[in-house]
């Protein structure tokens, strides 16, 4: 933006003013030509004239627009040391380290076993190879969540069968299940969407009635709690995931908790290329893959699992913080978290835009100003691959598709300082002003 010399002040007004919310109407003080700061109730911005030519300035902006990122893993110099450790040492896999980090999350969740795998979508694909889901059998599943939950079923030629979310909690519907049910459905994938569980007295209810087993997608709800009872051990199995935006992390990977002895022993087998525990190295007892979490991976999930009650509060602290500068901000709400949850765990911090506000527009602006934010999510139904194949169209699934319009993810981490909250807050405001 090109400010010229002979400007006056109110003229400074308008083309910064302009500058960075081309349709914003509010007011600005102590603007002077050489050091200009933006007041107003939502926002404090400094703009300093850095270069002189021809007799115009020229503002730099990017030194003075705070950076935030959407996430960022909580890395402490204790799992660095645990990672060299075992970099000192021969076993880079199929090591001690495995097993450690296998044993802290069963103890944790409450059950017999948990196999480590390479990422939740792993996790998931096995377990589904577990039930025999094949070509033609159905799936019942939620549209709106990460793709894997339903890529999974595709993996082995099933059909995923979408049911439309509960607006509130943006978990699946659990009321609108039955009408889905058909001879053809062999199973149920229940995500546990951003750390929210679901009704699962409902859920057992349904599985109980038609014999459906539960695979459990708590990928994202590691240490939430439905009426004082971990997720993740309502189904046949569940799975976690460990991507570096998640409440631990172990860079890449995932785990399958159970108490189920068969699935333990197949998950293991097929993570490890097939292999029985009885195979040498180069037998192979049925068709596997390449899943298995290395020693590296694990030894950093090990110190993370021992920072657990640590994290989670912090995560809790902070989704704190933001539902008390969000709620007073007109035209956007948090996450509603139901009366049954004994513990919310927060994997991204989600807010609601009202209707008439410009999701996509506000998006560009944050992201423009330094605060990264996406949707989350786009409905799976209407992906390309799925639209492709399926025939599905905007219409199929109602609510997703408008909580879809509506939802963005802001910044979300555990060392997230109160400066960002702020600033993430104050921005929102400001950029929301232009609507109301």
């Amino acid at each position: 933006m090109l400010i010229s010399k002979n400007d006056s002040v109110k003229d400074l007004e308008n083309k910064v003013i302009a500058f960075l919310y081309p349709t914003y109407e509010g007011e600005l003080i102590n603007i002077n030509e050489q050091n200009f700061t933006i007041v107003n109730d939502t926002v404090l911005k400094e703009i300093s004239s850095k270069y002189y030519k021809k007799n115009k300035w020229i503002l730099n902006m990017e030194e003075k627009i705070m950076k935030v990122p959407l996430s960022s893993p909580d890395i402490t110099q204790k799992e660095i040391d645990s990672v060299v450790n075992v970099l000192k040492t021969r076993h880079l896999s199929i090591g001690p380290k495995i097993i450690e980090f296998e044993k802290a999350l069963s103890d944790y969740i409450g059950v017999s076993h948990a196999v480590g795998v390479n990422s939740g979508t792993s996790a998931l694909h096995i377990m589904i190879k577990y039930l025999g889901i094949t070509k033609g059998d159905e799936v019942i599943t939620s549209p709106f969540s990460f793709i894997a939950s339903s890529n999974a079923i595709l993996f082995e030629s099933g059909t995923p069968v979408f049911v439309d979310i509960n607006p509130d909690t943006l978990n699946i519907d659990e009321d609108k299940i039955e009408e889905k049910i058909t001879e053809k459905t062999k199973a149920l994938i229940i995500v546990d969407i951003f750390g929210h569980p679901l009704d699962w007295d409902k859920i057992l209810k349904i599985s109980e009635k038609y014999n459906l087993p539960i695979i459990e997608d708590s990928c994202e709800a590691l240490g939430a709690e439905y009426k004082g009872q971990k997720v993740g051990r309502f189904g046949v199995g569940g799975a976690f995931a460990f991507y570096p935006n998640k409440q631990i992390t172990t860079g890449e990977g995932g785990i399958i908790v159970t108490d189920d002895d068969d699935l333990c022993d197949y998950a293991r087998s097929l993570r490890n290329q097939g292999r029985s525990p009885s195979d040498s190295w180069l037998d192979h007892t049925r068709l596997g893959y390449n899943y298995r979490l290395n020693e590296m991976s694990a030894a950093l999930g090990i110190v993370q699992m021992e920072r657990i009650e640590e994290i989670l509060n912090k995560r809790s602290a902070i989704a704190e913080k933001y539902n008390n500068r969000i709620k007073g901000i007109d035209g956007v709400e948090p996450l509603k978290v139901a009366d049954y949850v004994t513990r919310m765990s927060w994997f991204v911090y989600i807010i609601k835009l009202a209707k008439d506000l410009d999701r996509d527009d506000i998006l560009k602006k944050l992201n423009d100003l330094g605060v990264q934010s996406k949707p989350y999510f786009p409905p799976i139904h209407l992906q390309p691959f799925y639209r492709e194949r399926f025939g599905y169209k905007e219409g199929d699934f109602p609510i997703t598709e408008a909580i879809s319009k509506r939802t963005i993810a802001i910044p979300f981490f555990n060392n997230i300082s109160d400066d960002q909250i702020k600033y993430v807050c104050n921005l929102i405001q400001t950029t929301i002003k232009k609507y109301r």
